[in-house]
């Protein structure tokens, strides 16, 4: 039986939660969300694929988060080159959230709940098409590629990234009800834009030192690739500890199972599409097919 969060709920007034619809516009991005540890499907990949000169599209299954859940906040990292590769992912051709429609009106569920409480969600990676998981692979090809380790992966060698399972060739997030995601403290100002080159600072240093961002402190940044983003990793402080729990227990209640390597990583269950690999691009075009 699920115990209720015990964080102090705090009440929005209607006029609080109309002004923050209004105001939810996609944060700028800042970190990225590449950890892929997930198990593939036993079923082999089965992208989309299209006609001859065309792009693929969504199934209709697939929304845009911000036309159920309006108030998430979105800040999309790899539309940015705020990520672990350096430069924008294949395949992120606009900085929004694709997801299937359970896994969205799952989250719109937990939203409204953790708006009493005094939070907001912050998704930072959605669905994933797979030519952005075929991007990851080369890159960690790569081994001159190294520019954003003395943020994402300060404490591991590029060489381990496949066998210690930071990168996969195949991603949950490809099947569309996975998501990365955090909480940020009412009310909460946009994350600041990063700026290519700036000096980078580990992403599990203190919340004070690392990149700044208006989400909870969880101890490390989003997609930081060390043994210190298991969720429940013993060294956390314990007031990290619980903003982990927060957020897990919150979306525990809507259907979603954490991956324990990663405090930011849910995937929504029974999913919708389990042993499909999608890759049509992140992109309003993408839906098109809907309307």
């Amino acid at each position: 039986m699920r115990r209720p969060s015990s964080a102090a709920r705090t009440p929005l007034t209607v006029a609080a939660l109309a002004a923050l619809a209004l105001t939810a516009v996609p944060a700028q991005a800042a970190t990225p969300a590449a950890h892929t540890p997930d198990a593939p499907s036993p079923v082999a990949h089965r992208p989309t694929h299209p006609s001859h000169g065309q792009q693929p599209t969504a199934p209709r299954e697939f929304v845009a988060l911000s036309e159920v859940a309006p108030t998430i906040r979105q800040d999309i990292r790899y539309f940015t080159p705020h990520n672990f590769v350096g430069e924008p992912v294949d395949g992120y051709r606009s900085p929004m959230c694709l997801v299937t429609e359970d896994t969205a009106r799952a989250l719109a569920r937990a939203q409204r709940a953790f708006l009493r409480q005094g939070y907001t969600l912050k998704v930072y990676d959605c669905y994933r098409p797979q030519r952005a998981v075929d991007h990851f692979v080369r890159w960690a090809a790569d081994p001159e590629a190294t520019k954003m380790k003395g943020e994402f992966y300060p404490r591991v060698a590029k060489d381990r990234l496949f066998e210690d399972g930071y990168i996969a060739e195949k991603s949950g997030h490809s099947r569309g009800s996975t998501v990365d995601l955090t909480l940020a403290k009412l009310p909460a100002a946009p994350t600041r834009p990063y700026v290519p080159g700036e000096p980078l600072t580990p992403c599990y240093a203190p919340k004070d030192e690392r990149f700044p961002d208006n989400s909870v402190d969880a101890g490390t940044g989003f997609d930081c690739f060390d043994t210190l983003s298991h969720t429940d990793d013993a060294r956390v402080t314990p007031a990290q500890r619980a903003n982990r729990q927060l957020l897990k227990k919150g979306l525990e209640r809507q259907g979603f199972t954490n991956l324990p390597e990663e405090w930011w990583h849910f995937t929504h269950e029974p999913e919708t599409f389990p042993d499909t690999y999608f890759d049509f691009p992140v992109s309003r075009r993408s839906l098109t097919h809907h309307h």
